[in-house]
């Protein structure tokens, strides 16, 4: 089959385009490279997939309505994993127009470009964030989620709501899938596992917020991929037998669920895994809550298990202890 993997040079994007073309599928992978982090770093994740002849990369960002319109009409896609987003949630402060032209604008143009090419399924990427303050743990695709904290979770809350009226409207299948807190080997530099492992091996202290009192639903790469690779096969069917849609099901042809590791990590307990991953003890600085943040995050993952099987296999030890043997390779 022949498939757009959008945010190809991006962290889960780039995983995800290799296991489909080792799986033996045609992947076009597009990508602005913007300098939200270091460029270096998607270029070098690009040329991971330089081996494969199946996979093609084009430069291009998904706000642009006519490029993408035009790409779709021209490659005539089987399936989307749409990964593209502006990524970050304290970015959001301070830059919150890139927001609404990545996630909102670039959510639109990939759902008209499905619409108007008759794609079988799209799969999209939201996010934990859409829970905001929620208290009620494990977080559940069947919880209201009306109140995001950050517009970043605004932006992935709305991109669910957009999916559902192209199910409706356009019998369009969609599968969108909030990701719990990625790392792992290649992971973005602007998130704690990579800014923590940075600080730790170069002996620098770590920012500890909320006094370390938190807790993160940590979900390995390996099984983020898993899980997408065989949610993509599973395509959504219209069923008006559903009497009371939820958040996550109705009966248009669209479904959400929560991909995560189902098992809570504090904040001091993964900052330990580093520590023990390097080698070294970290020098802490301990700082309140910063505004957009939550306290905890945990995933209740039963529709996906129930869906596909999905039962995430790497802990938090052995996950950190890969990435930090790439951080160093990588920075050597």
């Amino acid at each position: 089959m022949k498939y757009l993997v959008t945010g190809a040079a991006g962290f889960i994007g780039n995983f995800v385009s290799e296991r489909l073309c080792s799986l033996g599928h045609d992947v076009v992978g597009i990508d602005n490279l913007n300098d939200y982090y270091d460029p270096t770093l998607k270029k070098r994740r690009l040329d991971r997939l330089i081996g494969f002849k199946n996979f093609t990369f084009i430069k291009l960002d998904i706000a642009d309505r006519k490029l993408i319109a035009k790409l779709f009409a021209t490659e005539k896609f089987d399936r989307v994993i749409h990964l593209a987003a502006q990524a970050g949630v304290r970015y959001s402060l301070d830059n919150p127009m890139a927001y609404i032209d990545s996630n909102l604008v670039g959510m639109a143009t990939i759902l008209e470009g499905c619409r108007h090419n008759k794609v079988k399924h799209l799969v999209y990427a939201s996010s934990s964030s859409v829970y905001g303050m929620n208290e009620k743990m494990p977080f559940s695709v069947d919880d209201a989620v009306d109140h995001p904290v950050s517009l970043y979770a605004a932006t992935k809350k709305s991109n669910e709501l957009m999916a559902h009226s192209y199910s409706h409207l356009y019998d369009l299948p969609t599968t969108g899938l909030r990701f719990f807190t990625v790392y792992g080997p290649w992971g973005r530099p602007d998130m704690a596992p990579f800014l923590f492992t940075d600080a730790i091996v170069n002996n620098k202290k770590i920012n500890v917020f909320n006094n370390g009192e938190m807790q993160r639903d940590f979900t390995y790469i390996d099984d983020i991929v898993e899980g997408i690779i065989r949610i993509q096969d599973v395509i959504p069917a219209r069923n008006n037998a559903i009497a009371k849609p939820s958040p996550a099901s109705a009966k248009a042809p669209y479904r959400v669920h929560n991909i995560g590791n189902n098992v809570p990590v504090s904040l001091m307990s993964f900052i330990e895994a580093i520590e023990q991953a390097a080698g070294k003890v970290a020098e802490k600085n301990y700082l309140p809550m910063q505004a957009g943040d939550v306290p905890a995050t945990f995933a209740d993952i039963d529709s996906l298990s129930n869906v596909i099987g999905f039962k995430p296999a790497t802990d938090i030890k052995d996950g950190m202890q890969q990435f930090v043997n790439w951080y160093r390779e990588y920075n050597q």
